[in-house]
């Protein structure tokens, strides 16, 4: 297969991966995700209430799952598409018609929430429902590093420095890991026992937002300490949403910030004062993710109401639906 200029990647509930031509609509490309059973997480929780109405959470604490894919994410050279999983992380080849992982990373021991790639995509960063944040040398087998966050892990992202990585749990807790140091420099609860659910930094490094499952964005401005190390400024309180916020994503130009929720839509901020632009509705079920395209004019977002769809921000509409996945369209992963 020749590289496209465009990767857009799907992932659903009902064991697939989907490559998607993003102006087409057409799907060109689906891998099946092996078939597993992996025992249910006190986070999952979460992921399965828009799926199981009616289903005794309390009565019935342990709960078996099929395997799916919680994130996607794709390497800067648009050559591979990481798929992070229960609990490893699988790496697929863009280019090929291969359904076979060209890596598996092992080491987890529970879901996996998030993954990432160094700008230079020589390694490779994870988060898990295990309690920890791990770095891969993706020239190297095996996990190089591991910080211990004790809470379930839901987000991490890399700054801009590419020297810290900042994580969100299942407590409330933000945590920034100083790769330097090889240590936490830095710890804050927004609210206590709250999850944290997304976290996402602006591109230059001036700015981060974390959302929570009531609805709300905590906004800091980044400052450099006298040690190098990042500082965090109160900057902002967001009520953005009354239901659980499942993503939040700064664009690249630095001018909006998405919110997407359980509520079916997408809410998109202006960052200069927070104002709310526009509402995406369009959406029949909770909003799993969201991805800006590098220019900042469109956005790509998965809902549990099995489609993806492409928006236009300028427009503030639907221009584009993807429909194939047969189940819940949890996450989804452009490069442009």
């Amino acid at each position: 297969m020749s590289q496209p200029c465009v990767v857009l990647a799907t992932a659903s509930y009902d064991h697939t991966i989907r490559f998607w031509e993003a102006e087409s609509g057409r799907c060109y490309r689906t891998i099946q995700y092996p078939d597993s059973v992996r025992r249910h997480t006190h986070t999952q929780t979460l992921f399965s209430i828009d799926h199981l109405k009616g289903f005794n959470f309390h009565t019935n604490p342990i709960v078996l799952f099929l395997q799916h894919v919680n994130r996607l994410e794709i390497t800067p050279d648009k050559r591979h598409l990481a798929a992070a999983c229960n609990p490893h992380i699988r790496l697929f080849d863009v280019n090929s018609n291969s359904p076979q992982p060209v890596m598996t990373y092992d080491s987890h021991t529970n879901n996996v929430m998030a993954v990432g790639f160094q700008c230079d995509g020589k390694w490779m960063y994870s988060g898990s429902e295990d309690g920890t944040v791990k770095i891969w040398d993706l020239r190297a087998p095996g996990c190089q590093r591991e910080y211990e966050s004790v809470a379930a892990v839901n987000t991490v992202v890399l700054h801009p420095n590419q020297t810290e990585l900042i994580s969100g749990d299942q407590n409330g807790n933000i945590r920034v890991w100083d790769l330097r140091a090889n240590s936490c420099s830095c710890e804050l609860v927004p609210e206590v026992d709250t999850p944290v659910r997304s976290l996402t930094v602006m591109w230059d490094g001036t700015m981060v937002v974390a959302a929570n499952n009531r609805g709300t964005c905590y906004v800091w401005r980044l400052l450099r300490g006298k040690q190098t190390m990042t500082e965090f400024e109160p900057l902002h309180k967001l009520q953005a949403h009354n239901g659980h916020i499942l993503k939040c994503l700064l664009s690249p130009a630095n001018k909006y910030l998405a919110t997407a929720s359980s509520d079916k839509t997408v809410k998109i901020w202006n960052v200069d004062g927070f104002k709310l632009e526009k509402v995406l509705t369009g959406h029949q079920r909770w909003v799993w993710d969201c991805v800006f395209s590098v220019d900042g004019e469109f956005l790509v977002t998965a809902s549990s109401d099995m489609t993806a769809r492409l928006w236009s921000m300028p427009a503030g509409k639907e221009v584009k639906v993807y429909q194939g996945h047969h189940k819940a369209t949890v996450c989804c992963a452009l490069h442009d």
